[in-house]
């Protein structure tokens, strides 16, 4: 067995790519580097859109973390220090669970039982957060349709996720970048939470030239200081 002195803190790291691409493997040199903080570091794949539609990338980190509690005789990990970081999608799917993690109705109505661990904060970057805006906005098209189909009025309370959102929602460090096409999306979330009594943080990083996702080009030199 580990011995409990032994246990490290875990980040599991939620991938970007518009619920449509991205993989692990993008993503092993960004996760590298978080592990040599001194976490252990969860990094994996999700179906993807559009064969799977929502909610599959929920139900799979839902797996990821019911996988990690049933491994902790093997693997050197703390349970009760989990943190999740997304960015783009993997920020919206990221969030969405810290949502169901802190709400025992939403997760009745999203029908995933979370296991026993514990959220303690969540790092989004250059996400959207508010699902049934992006649906207005994207009119039918491109991502959102891919992700939810022709009709995402059949998934209901699902998508409104904002509305389950509480005090005891987890701790919240919101990022973006000067050259995101989503920064607008940071401010008004980070405000959201705070007025819901959240703990959260924001941040804008670098210039025009610091652009979507840069958290996970370890090349960029706004990269090291974000994460």
């Amino acid at each position: 067995g580990i011995d409990e002195k032994d246990r490290l803190p875990v980040i599991v790291s939620v991938h970007g790519g518009g619920y449509v691409y991205g993989s692990k493997e993008v993503y092993q040199f960004y996760a590298a580097s978080l592990a040599r903080q001194g976490f252990v570091v969860i990094n994996y794949n999700y179906r993807l859109a559009p064969k799977y539609k929502f909610p599959a990338p929920l139900e799979d980190l839902n797996a990821v973390l019911n996988w990690m509690l049933k491994q902790q005789k093997d693997y050197p990990v703390d349970v009760d220090k989990v943190f999740l970081v997304g960015d783009s999608a993997g920020a919206q799917i990221a969030s969405q669970y810290g949502a169901m993690y802190a709400n025992s109705e939403y997760q009745a109505i999203m029908g995933i039982e979370v296991p026993k661990i514990t959220l303690r904060a969540l790092g989004l970057c250059c996400g959207t957060y508010d699902l049934q805006k992006r649906i207005r906005e994207d009119a039918g098209k491109g991502v959102m349709r891919d992700y939810l189909g022709k009709e995402p009025e059949r998934f209901a309370e699902k998508l409104d996720v904002l509305k389950y959102i509480e005090e005891n929602y987890p701790p919240t460090y919101l990022f973006s970048s000067k050259g995101d096409f989503l920064m607008k999306e940071c401010q008004p979330m980070a405000e959201f939470l705070k007025n819901k009594g959240v703990e959260c943080e924001y941040k804008i990083y670098g210039n025009e030239q610091t652009g979507h996702v840069f958290l996970v080009d370890m090349r960029n030199e706004f990269s090291a200081e974000a994460n």
